[in-house]
Formats: structure tokens, C-alpha cells, sequence
């Protein structure tokens, strides 16, 4: 095992941590490939239900048209300025897409729960609105690889 990776794994945030910090952020990095296979990297706001990432597209979004022709994903969620406050998550797997596209409002049980917080995180609404031009898609991660620099200092 070489230094690096020791050092690695004292970095890693603990699953509560991880947690806290997932639900606490709003914007995340998707990075999709499209049939081409031209890479696209975008800014999406997210919500963090404690095991899925839940993501709130334009239907009509590039974005969204290389997660419906290839659903595997990568999202990254970072914070920090400076080299020892850098702190971030890389979530990757495939995507699940969840209700209607573009969302009008149908009842979806999955959605219930996810709706409500993800409008009050975002847009400090309490009731859910929509404008039928987003969609719901569901990152249940294959692998999660997070890293706080903040821990620096302890090493």
C-alpha cells in the first residue's frame, strides 16, 4: 500500500459525514457521455434522501437526453476555497428515471417524499409546483469516493 492511499483513506469522510455534507449542499456536477461520445459536464441542484441522489432536469436538456440514451453517471459534489478546505463527494452508477417526463404533477408515490424538501432546499417553497419541463431521475450509487482536506491537518 503505498502513502498515498493511507493518506486516502484518513481523508475519506465517515458515512455521517457524508451524509451531513450531501444534505447540507445543493449544487452537484453531472457528467454524462453522449451517443458520440462527447463528455458533457453540468451544474444541477440536487437533494440527498441518506442513500439516493435525486436530480431535478430539464426534460429537454442535453443532460437529460445522454442520461435517456446511456444512463450511467457520474456526479461530483464539492466545497472549499483553499487546498485545506477542499472537501467533495463522487457518486457514480445509473440512473433511474422516476415519474412522468416531463413531470405535470401525476401521482408518483416514490416522489412524495423527495418533492416537498427538495422544493423548500432549493427555491424555500413549501408547496410543490410543476412546471412541466423538469423531470426526476434517481442515482442509487454503485460507488461513492468522498474526500475532506480539512483532515490535513490531523495527518
Amino acid at each position: 500500500m503505498t502513502t498515498t492511499q493511507r493518506r486516502g483513506r484518513k481523508i475519506m469522510m465517515t458515512s455521517q459525514e457524508l451524509d451531513t455534507f450531501l444534505t447540507e449542499q445543493r449544487t452537484c456536477r453531472v457528467a454524462t457521455v453522449s451517443a458520440d461520445g462527447t463528455p458533457h459536464v453540468s451544474p444541477l441542484w440536487f437533494l440527498w434522501d441518506g442513500s439516493s441522489l435525486w436530480l431535478y432536469s430539464l426534460a429537454r436538456s442535453r443532460r437529460w437526453a445522454d442520461l435517456r440514451a446511456d444512463g450511467r453517471v457520474a456526479v461530483v459534489v464539492d466545497a472549499g476555497e483553499e487546498y485545506g478546505e477542499l472537501r467533495g463527494v463522487e457518486l457514480s452508477g445509473r440512473i433511474e428515471f422516476v415519474g412522468e417526463s416531463p413531470r405535470t404533477g401525476e401521482p408518483c408515490p416514490e416522489l412524495d417524499a423527495v418533492e416537498r424538501p427538495f422544493m423548500e432546499k432549493n427555491f424555500g417553497l413549501s408547496e410543490v409546483f410543476h412546471d412541466g419541463r423538469h423531470a426526476w431521475a434517481r442515482l442509487a450509487p454503485d460507488k461513492i469516493a468522498s474526500w475532506d482536506f480539512r483532515k490535513l491537518a490531523d495527518l
